[in-house]
């Protein structure tokens, strides 16, 4: 048992009572302050190097941190210093908006998952854009994962995303367009063939687009789904968001069952590895993939990239396993021979 499972996650998971955001929050403000001596010395003991290029990108490593972990870029610096070879901020939205009402935040402790329904809860993409000019580049490539505003009518949810894009691409390594989250009502239509279609012509430009699926899609929606992102230009697919299925949930933590939103963690790890091994089939593996959903251990990890993902996202793992889990993925997990030669 690692530090932070015996010691610092007990005490985290003790916040505000045991309010799941008020330690999310009261954890980002803390590393948002960290001096740089205290970077450096996160970096010396957490970093690894094993370069790779995907979608043209050049990243030191192949862990990322997950979008949802740190909407509004707050803590940017200490990503890097924390082990991660790049960096996906948002889910951002064209227009400020406060989110779902709370409570929408719960962990799943006995099944290491995680409910949330927090609805883009974002400063906006005007806020962000200030926020990356200021801070200059980072070390390692970063990500900006665009929504659609709550308030915007799904008709004009291309517009919405132009908005945010405009403002965001040029801070931005590659652009991620979350079409799935379960949180925001009707979003999950814009997985549609004509929506994406739409969607992805509109983002055409010189920033790598990749498309983020939830991992409740059939088969045969993910196929024509992946068809349009291979006729549009899409740079790869993300896979895969919070699912609405609580499969996998443990008998202690059956009382989530009927709490709304996406589940994460563990009870998503070998669905989110069946979408990433379909969706490298269906397409040939001429789409990189970004597997997420699920990762709690090296093992994991490696099962991922043996599905086909060419890069690795954490989230719930990193909340429930902490920062040793980036260095034992970054260290442990390797793509098998046959998949490396992909």
């Amino acid at each position: 048992m690692s530090l932070f499972t015996s010691v610092a996650r007990p005490a985290l998971f003790r916040l505000g009572g045991g309010d799941a955001e008020h330690a999310h929050e009261w954890t980002l403000e803390r590393l948002a302050k960290l001096p740089a001596p205290a970077l450096a010395a996160m970096r010396r003991w957490y970093g690894f190097s094993a370069p790779v290029e995907v979608f043209g990108v050049r990243f030191p490593n192949r862990v990322g941190l997950a979008a949802g972990v740190d909407k509004n870029g707050i803590a940017l610096p200490a990503w890097p210093a924390l082990g991660f070879g790049f960096v996906e901020v948002g889910t951002v939205t064209a227009k400020p908006q406060p989110g779902n009402d709370k409570p929408r935040l719960f962990r799943a402790k006995a099944s290491e998952g995680i409910v949330n329904r927090m609805g883009f809860n974002n400063a906006g993409a005007a806020a962000l854009a200030d926020r990356l000019a200021e801070l200059g580049p980072l070390d390692v490539p970063l990500g900006v994962s665009l929504g659609k505003s709550k308030v915007t009518p799904l008709e004009d949810a291309v517009e919405d995303y132009l908005t945010s894009y405009r403002l965001l691409h040029p801070y931005a390594d590659y652009i991620a367009v979350n079409v799935s989250s379960p949180n925001t009502p009707g979003l999950r239509t814009l997985q549609d063939k004509d929506a994406i279609a739409a969607l992805l012509k509109a983002l055409a430009g010189p920033v790598p687009v990749l498309v983020k699926i939830a991992p409740d899609l059939t088969r045969p929606a993910i196929a024509e789904l992946l068809d349009v992102c291979l006729d549009h230009g899409a740079a790869g697919i993300i896979a895969t968001n919070t699912t609405l299925s609580r499969d996998g949930l443990a008998a202690a933590d059956r009382h989530l069952a009927s709490e709304a939103g996406g589940l994460s963690g563990a009870p998503l790890t070998a669905r989110a590895r069946e979408v990433v091994r379909f969706v490298h089939t269906e397409s040939g593996g001429r789409l990189p993939i970004i597997g997420v959903g699920g990762i709690m251990s090296a093992d994991d990890a490696s099962r991922m990239f043996d599905a086909g993902a060419a890069l690795v996202q954490l989230y719930s793992g990193f909340i429930y396993k902490g920062p040793d889990l980036v260095l034992e993925v970054a260290r442990g997990a390797r793509p098998s021979r046959a998949a490396a030669a992909r």
